[in-house]
């Protein structure tokens, strides 16, 4: 039986895999999270300074 050498295709620029810092550089993403933050930050602050 032969062996089968393969050789690594690069993968072109448009077919770069996108990573964390390009899904938080979207800003629905990004809105979303600030929101939740905020929401956050809003309950956490009720809870030390009115409960």
């Amino acid at each position: 039986m032969a062996a089968v050498v393969r050789t690594p295709v690069a993968a072109s620029p448009a077919e770069e895999p996108k990573g964390c810092l390009y899904a938080l550089s979207q800003p629905p993403l990004m809105l979303f999270l600030c929101v939740i933050g905020a929401l956050l930050g809003a309950g956490a602050a009720w809870d030390l300074l009115v409960l």
